[in-house]
């Protein structure tokens, strides 16, 4: 049958070539979102300060039993150090402790962000001493060389160190070289203890292990000995994650935005695959009615199609391997432009992405010829001719089913679409936007034909004869017809509902961005924070009614008391929420950001309390205790004191700031949000706040719409990347449209012989398809703007409550005047190609 099969190819290298197309550019993005999907769950990053430890244990960053993260750094107990120590063969247990610093320089006025360590770790890297002595004694540093270099600093000079908004002299006593950022500063241990966010904690415990131990036997035990805490176990390339948290914490934007638009692009290539090889078989009707008259069985018919599409569908799929993991290599390279990810993130796709991405392409391959193959075998021989002639039938109970599924979960996730937070609202938009393509997609025939009735008039008062003409080849032929028109449906459906969700989502996070900020003005520090004494000073300037500390920071609502009753240890286990959390000052929040006091009041809002959002505080009272982990993982009990209002989606939770800064990453309060009063000099209130007199060096002054511009150029930046995602997938759909537009009008060689044949003109056979293709290009954007539609509407609703998606009318006129231009393009030039043919010639060929 194999054999059969290419022999039969030879003769059809049109359909050949147009579904080789479509499955190898499908398997090809599939498999580059693969590849990014296994570089994000892998999270790993060549360790560099770690290098020299073989093993290296930190915290865990997953939230238990979810693929959720911890978005600030997990760290350890000191205590854990002397665990691993007692390990037999762990030769030494080296922590470290990792915070920012800032080398302040001109005076305060600027400065060089670097990382602070603990001598104690520069014997991880291993770093050098080049120049001068360890900093073992207080208020003595060692810089990387590099750094000392670019800040012309040496040994024996007074330099001036920010840590934590603090500001302390220090002397150079080494200078060292060694691997990994340039950007480092070694101190004493007691300093680097002293000046660590959380006292008594860890970063990271490097392992030396006894010479000849195993390193897989060694990692066994220190896992044993660490059981029942919250910690990782790394080696290999996996250290990196302790070096670089951000390998996990940024590291699964590339698990979620590969696996909604792999998802996407697996979609599409379902239906563009589906199109091409039904097109295709359909085109060969007449061979299939021949075939059934001599007396081939059902199943020889289906055996033929299905074995010449498994060759087609072999050869592309393996050829689409080779470009596949460099597409996704070369994503990897944008989304680290682009700074959703960090740079240090090694990109690695192995054979499961290349087996996923060939396994659907062949599994979707050969399931739409499975389907195109039943109605040509189950043809009688009887009815054989006069089918492949007229193309009355398409319509059955399975494709009837399956439109109304699909249109059903197009409409089910509309409504959950109007029911979601706006913030999340796109998860449940994209996949129902292939649902109402796929759905029109299957009814394709006789939404053709309704479009050609709704268009028959004008189309035909407009275009005269020719108009007439076309009109009665689209009535005869539908399915043909249907053919063309889903391609250029799903190309603008597509393009406008994913286009316009990505503006919609970011037009919504900018407008609840600009209504939650009441400050004038946010102040911030070049030495890297900013202290609660110097938040205060704020607050007491002339000219300032408010001020308040605002650390952002996320962390998880855990099941309530009541829900882990419920449960009682039957079904699944209640998973925690994840939050916003904002840690603010309870005396100046209220004037400073658009929070509104539902219940409670926020003057209580201190130490270890809380104040949830409206739908987070559903269930609970106030006074009530509230489980929560903070960003790093601890677990707290903060006291319910208020309830707030939210902007549907963009909720968070306040807590103080205090508490929240000393469970962040970087460990302080990155800047403070100030309300002046009426009629203040901005530019003079600025000057006082970071001039000489400010208790600070290093404090600067952000005006309100310098701060709203900031953050609608990092939503712009990171809202590019999902543009070339979907970039990717409409590009996609458009080189499905032209191929089979191409192969559609290739086909009719014959009959345009016929035409010329009976006198018509070449001109003549050219307005005709001028007039198919302005045809088929209306019925495909109407149908695609219903798909938009139906997609966009809920959206538009969940996060700007109103109907209409925001974005500028110029990106729907140019999907509309791109998909008219190819449709005519594609359908005219192989038109033109197909009429080079001389008349005697084509009837002489075969078909």
């Amino acid at each position: 049958m194999i054999g059969l099969a290419l022999r039969s190819l030879r003769f059809h290298k049109g359909g050949f070539i147009a579904s080789f197309i479509a499955l190898f550019f499908g398997a090809s993005i599939v498999i580059a979102c693969g590849g990014l999907l296994e570089t994000g769950v892998r999270g790993l990053a060549a360790p560099q300060r770690l290098g020299a430890a073989p093993i290296v244990v930190t915290g865990e960053q997953s939230y238990p039993g979810s693929n959720k993260v911890f978005q600030e750094r997990v760290r350890l107990d000191a205590a854990d150090v002397r665990k691993v120590a007692a390990v037999p063969g762990v030769k030494a247990a080296v922590p470290d402790v990792s915070l920012p610093v800032t080398l302040v320089l001109d005076g305060g006025k600027g400065g060089v962000p670097a990382t602070g360590h603990g001598w104690a770790g520069a014997a991880l890297g291993p770093y050098i001493v080049t120049d001068g002595a360890p900093p073992v004694a207080a208020g003595r540093v060692a810089l990387d060389s590099r750094l000392a270099a670019e800040a012309g600093a040496r040994v024996g000079d007074r330099i001036t160190l920010g840590l934590r908004g603090a500001v302390r002299p220090y002397e150079v006593a080494a200078l060292v070289n060694g691997p990994g950022d340039s950007a480092t500063v070694f101190l004493s241990d007691a300093d680097a203890a002293q000046a660590a966010p959380q006292e008594g904690k860890v970063d990271a415990i490097g392992v030396l292990t006894e010479p000849g131990a195993g390193t897989g036997q060694v990692r066994a035990a220190v896992a044993r000995a660490l059981k029942g805490t919250q910690v990782s176990v790394l080696t290999g390339d996996e250290r990196g994650r302790a070096e670089f948290p951000e390998v996990v914490t940024r590291g699964k934007n590339l698990v979620s935005m590969s696996a909604v638009f792999g998802g996407l692009a697996a979609m599409v290539t379902v239906f563009v695959v589906a199109s091409t090889l039904g097109l295709s078989i359909q085109q060969r009707q007449r061979q299939m009615a021949l075939l059934r008259a001599i007396g081939s069985t059902p199943g020889q018919v289906r055996r033929m199609i299905l074995a010449e599409t498994f060759v087609v569908a072999v050869l592309a799929t393996a050829a689409a391997c080779v470009p596949g993991p460099r597409l996704g290599e070369w994503l990897l390279g944008r989304f680290v432009d682009a700074r959703v990810v960090p740079d240090v993130v090694m990109y690695r796709s192995g054979w499961i992405p290349l087996v996923a991405g060939a396994g659907a392409a062949l599994v979707t391959a050969l399931g739409a010829a499975w389907i195109a193959a039943r109605g040509a075998a189950r043809t009688r021989p009887t009815e054989a001719l006069a089918e492949a002639s007229v193309q009355r039938r398409w319509f059955n109970w399975i494709r009837a089913i399956t439109a109304l599924l699909c249109l059903a979960g197009g409409t089910v996730l509309a409504f959950v679409t109007l029911q979601m937070d706006g913030a999340k609202a796109g998860s449940a938009a994209t996949p129902a936007a292939m649902l109402w393509a796929a759905g029109f997609g299957l009814l394709g025939p006789g939404l053709t034909k309704l479009m050609t009735a709704l268009l028959h008039w004008p189309m035909r008062a407009v275009t005269g004869f020719a108009g007439q003409l076309a009109l009665l080849n689209a009535k005869a032929r539908a399915i043909r017809m249907a053919g063309a028109v889903m391609p250029v449906m799903l190309a603008t459906g597509m393009a406008s509902a994913l286009i316009y969700l990505q503006t919609t989502q970011g037009a919504g996070a900018e407008q609840a961005f600009k209504d939650n900020l009441r400050a004038d003005m946010v102040v911030t520090s070049a030495t890297g924070g900013i202290s609660p004494s110097v938040v205060d000073w704020v607050g007491r300037q002339p000219g300032v009614t408010a001020a308040s500390a605002y650390v952002p920071s996320s962390g998880f609502l855990e099941p309530s008391k009541a829900e882990w009753a419920d449960y009682n240890g039957k079904g699944k286990a209640p998973k925690g929420t994840p939050v916003q959390i904002n840690g603010v000052s309870p005396e100046g929040i209220e004037r400073t950001t658009a929070v509104r006091v539902v219940s409670g009041s926020l003057a209580d809002l201190a130490a270890d309390t809380v104040a949830l959002p409206e739908s987070s505080a559903k269930g609970h009272r106030l006074g009530e205790r509230i489980p929560m982990r903070l960003g790093d993982g601890t677990k707290v009990e903060p006291k319910l004191v208020a309830t707030v209002g939210e902007q549907r989606g963009y909720g968070a939770v306040l807590m103080p700031a205090a508490l929240i800064a000393e469970h962040t990453t970087k460990g302080g309060v990155p800047q403070v949000l100030v309300a002046s009063a009426p009629g203040t000099d901005s530019a003079a209130l600025a000057g006082r706040l970071t001039g000489p007199d400010a208790p600070a060096p290093g404090l600067h002054a952000t005006d309100r719409a310098s701060l709203v511009s900031a953050q609608v150029k990092q939503n712009d930046t990171q809202t590019w990347v999902a543009y070339l995602l979907v970039a990717m997938v409409i590009g996609y759909a458009v080189i499905a449209l032209v191929n089979t537009l191409v192969m559609a009008t290739a086909e009719r060689r014959r009959e345009f012989t016929l035409q010329r044949l009976i006198g018509a003109t070449r001109s003549q056979v050219m307005r005709m398809m001028t007039v198919e293709a302005l045809l088929t290009a209306f019925a495909g954007i109407a149908l695609g703007m219903l798909v938009a539609v139906a997609t966009l509407v809920p959206l538009s609703y969940a996060v700007l409550d109103r109907a209409l998606p925001a974005g500028p009318p110029s990106i729907l006129i140019a999907v509309i005047v791109s998909a008219l231009v190819l449709t005519l393009g594609a359908t005219l030039l192989a038109a033109r190609v197909a009429l080079r043919t001389r008349p005697s010639a084509a009837v002489g060929s075969r078909d």
